[in-house]
């Protein structure tokens, strides 16, 4: 048929319409593959000791309403099986970063403090938003980063490696070396290796614990644009339970303590406006790091008493509404379809604030679980992760995968269509299929390892757990206030623990000497991937 010579009259129309129709189809079909092709907005936002049982929807009896991560999970996916790299900060951020086990660094650290380094990421490794700016992103960080940065000294020495008059300070709050390291630095000086010197373009937050530390004071890019000018003085603070953990560091002018995470949150609204506004057909990874719900929990303003539980729950409170302000920002833009968004925390409940919580208001952070931070057990590393993906995760749906936040790097990269390296996201698989329902040929996790602050390891391998190490691996149970949740030892005599989490997900029978084979698998299975500098996938 011959569709020039057609007329919209007589025989013609028919034909007309029939164009008409292919046409708009083509073009629908046009559009739909366009889209699919469009690599999504990727937007993580890491809350900082943020227990499993701190959000509601993980928790039927949560003492604290958290409606904006509720219906974040409403509109995505909820995992239930997922967990931090690490029970504590720094070694967890590295694995986020680089898709790779922090042990494996030989870093022992524990965590830094002060101007602590230097960056743990080696010039040359792959990073996330490395990766993600080589597939046509602009990227951000924006908040704590926590993995080291190299600040330099006067004469040009590194502070990390400068030497320090050793100085016993009246109490750990008060100093020693690692705020006589902050003294010596020359902030006119550039940093050589924070995230803009690992795949970020931008950055604005702080190199440690923004609310408690020996350097209080916000980097921007590679430079401190306020330096500290005096020793911090938090006698007008509140006096709480959960206000313990403060040093009293050098602070920066302007550096408020109550007001922490609504600065990240105007400065990642900001980036994010500015972004869309400037180039708006360019894709954008933001890695949004909360100082929430880090003690000391010092809620903004108008978040005190704005819930029950006290002044951590309110900080609960204000972590929540970031996540909102957050989402209603994506939604303003007009990008909030085209966006993934992950949340999730970087390890277990604080000691204080669970045990503070439980007594005081009836919250167990922990919940379900046995263990807090720095333990092995899982409240310390098994957190909430709740990803939204319009389209693409289905609403409202739930899933058992086990997940490992080392795993963001390698699903990324799936999305994007990046065949990561062999040298690189050593330990990292992509759940994108448990994410979207649609399988695919990605190499699966077949087993997932665990690192407390004392590089004690435990293996996970479908319900059996075993840890390669006696006690918690973190806190000590047989002194102080830990020692009212101290369980027996259901097998004294056995050098490690093995736990089948599907009969017994509270980890209080010590299987270890019922199934030496179990335990022979996995403690090869754990040795081997060490020697191998990998996790073996199937």
């Amino acid at each position: 048929m011959n569709y020039c010579n057609l007329s919209p009259g007589g025989r013609g129309g028919a034909g007309r319409i029939v164009f008409r129709a292919i046409v708009i189809l083509y073009a629908a079909l046009l559009v739909s593959a366009r889209a699919a092709s469009t690599k999504p907005n990727i937007v993580v936002i890491l809350a900082d000791d943020l227990g499993y049982g701190d959000v509601a929807c993980y928790n039927p009896t949560a003492k604290v309403a958290t409606p904006h991560l509720d219906q974040l999970a409403r509109q995505g996916m909820r995992f239930m099986d997922a967990h931090a790299p690490a029970t504590v900060c720094t070694p967890s951020r590295y694995g986020i970063m680089t898709g790779r086990m922090c042990f494996r660094t030989g870093y022992r650290g524990g965590v830094f403090e002060g101007v602590g380094g230097p960056g743990l990421i080696e010039m040359g490794r792959l990073t996330l938003p490395q990766m993600l700016r080589e597939q046509g992103y602009a990227t951000a960080c924006v908040g704590k980063w926590h993995i080291g940065m190299t600040f330099f000294a006067k004469d040009g020495t590194p502070v990390h490696e400068a030497k320090v008059a050793s100085i016993k300070p009246k109490s750990w709050r008060d100093g020693g070396t690692s705020l006589e390291r902050v003294k010596l630095v020359d902030f006119t000086k550039p940093i050589i290796d924070g995230p803009v010197h690992r795949g970020f373009d931008y950055f604005f937050g702080t190199a440690c614990c923004p609310g408690t530390d020996w350097l209080y004071a916000f980097i921007e890019n590679d430079r401190v644009p306020a330096p500290p000018v005096r020793q911090f003085d938090d006698s007008n603070l509140p006096k709480h339970p959960y206000a313990f953990d403060l040093r009293r560091g050098l602070i920066a002018p302007g550096f408020d303590h109550e007001t922490l995470d609504l600065v990240f949150l105007e400065k990642s609204k900001a980036w994010l406006q500015g972004h869309v506004r400037r180039t708006p057909a360019k894709p954008f990874f933001l890695y949004h790091a909360m100082h929430a719900v880090h003690l000391p929990s010092f809620a903004a303003p108008a978040f005190k008493g704005k819930t029950k539980a006290g002044p951590h729950g309110d900080f609960i409170a204000e972590m929540d509404y970031v996540v909102g302000e957050l989402m209603t920002t994506l939604e303003k833009l007009g990008v909030a379809d085209n966006t993934l968004v992950m949340f999730t925390s970087d390890n277990g409940p604080e000691v204080t604030s669970v045990l503070h919580m439980r007594r005081d208001y009836g919250h167990d952070g922990a919940r379900p679980w046995r263990g807090m931070k720095r333990d092995n057990w899982e409240g310390g590393h098994r957190v909430p992760f709740i990803v939204r993906w319009p389209g693409r995760a289905a609403a409202g749906a739930v899933s058992d995968a086990t997940v490992c936040l080392t795993d963001i790097m390698a699903t990324c990269a799936a999305i994007t269509g990046v065949k990561l390296p062999a040298t690189t996201a050593e330990d990292s698989f992509s759940f994108l299929s448990a994410m979207t329902g649609v399988a695919d040929d990605s190499p699966q996790r077949s087993y997932t390892i665990h690192q407390t602050i004392k590089l004690d390891l435990a293996i996970r391998r479908g319900p059996w757990k075993y840890l390669d190490h006696r006690g918690s691996g973190g806190n000590n149970y047989d002194i102080g206030e830990l020692k009212a949740y101290a369980l027996p030892d259901t097998a004294p005599d056995a050098p490690g623990q093995l736990y089948n989490l599907e009969t017994d997900p509270g980890e209080t029978t010590n299987l270890y000497s019922r199934h030496p084979e179990i335990v022979k698998q996995l403690k090869g299975l754990l040795d081997a991937s060490k020697v191998a500098g990998r996790t073996a996938n199937r």
